[in-house]
């Protein structure tokens, strides 16, 4: 029995596919399908069912990965603990991101990244939360940017800043002339929010409909076609303060604070509960604080590195 081995039946248990977990090991599948058949006749069991489309894990294979991801954790872990005694931080993470937050954080986020890390790749994707957190339980992304909390007992929570909510309002609208808005003081039927499936949309409803009746007509995909939107048809949308440094001069003229409650998120890294890379971790997260405005950073992440 061997680590790689190990390698080969952990990522199949991800795939239930022989060429893709070969593309994920880097190997041919002829060589998987091998070293694993040689695995299953030193241990004398089944541990993947091959009568079934997709391959099926028995259930002494189950137990087996189980084992075979611990072990593979452990083995990692000595890795990292050289590599921090060395205070080398290289290898490659896979980072997920929600729309929300993309655009405030990416357009900064790479330069400052390769300038500070340049031996340490990276790559970055968009995805909405639900995503998220199937790839990261199935160990496909390392660690996602996201609003929190998750309510997930097998992932990690980081908190790295918490940002407000503002209104950006049409001129057309009869509370333009307010400088500061309430949740009773916004009209539901001319609100326009995300579309289904962003937690920033579920954030605006929390805030602003609660238990009322809502009669929107459109569903938008981005916070830039939201005020597109607004501008163009009148209403109002919520957006995140991040977002203020994009507007125009004559856009920003349209924006009011939001109070009682004043709405907030709060953006976490998130990993699974057994990841080890903590010089990766702190790496990304101390971008984000290069990023980020100070007053907005979480007061732990200020002043300590993260701990795992």
């Amino acid at each position: 029995m061997t680590f790689q081995q190990l390698e080969y039946i952990v990522a199949l248990s991800k795939t239930k596919h022989f060429v893709n977990a070969a593309e994920m090991c880097g190997v041919t599948q002829p060589t998987l399908s091998m070293m694993i058949q040689k695995l299953e006749d030193e241990l004398d069991v089944k541990i993947f069912d091959r009568s079934r489309h997709p391959i099926d894990i028995t259930k002494v294979g189950l137990k087996i990965i189980e084992q075979a991801q611990t072990t593979l954790c452990q083995l990692n872990r000595i890795k990292e603990l050289v590599s921090s005694e060395k205070g080398d931080v290289s290898g490659n993470i896979n980072i997920a991101i929600i729309p929300t937050v993309a655009p405030y954080l990416l357009p900064k986020f790479f330069s400052e990244f390769r300038s500070m890390y340049p031996e340490l790749s990276f790559k970055i994707s968009e995805m909405r939360t639900d995503t998220i957190e199937k790839k990261l339980l199935l160990g496909e992304i390392d660690m996602a940017i996201l609003s929190t909390p998750l309510m997930n007992p097998n992932i990690l929570e980081i908190p790295l800043y918490y940002e407000k909510f503002v209104a950006y309002i049409s001129p057309d609208e009869a509370i333009y002339e307010k400088k500061e808005l309430v949740a009773s003081d916004l009209p539901v039927d001319h609100l326009w929010v995300l579309e289904e499936g962003h937690c920033l949309r579920n954030q605006v409803f929390n805030f602003c409909v609660k238990d009322m009746k809502i009669s929107y007509a459109y569903e938008a995909g981005s916070i830039e076609t939201l005020i597109k939107i607004v501008d163009e048809n009148g209403g109002y949308t919520v957006i995140p303060e991040l977002h203020l440094e994009l507007l125009t001069e004559e856009q920003k003229k349209n924006v009011r604070k939001l109070i009682d409650p004043e709405p907030v998120r709060e953006i976490s890294l998130v990993i699974q509960q057994n990841f080890i890379r903590e010089g990766q971790l702190n790496a990304v997260a101390d971008t984000i604080k290069k990023i980020i405005p100070q007053e907005m950073l979480d007061s732990r992440l200020k002043k300590f590195a993260i701990k795992i």
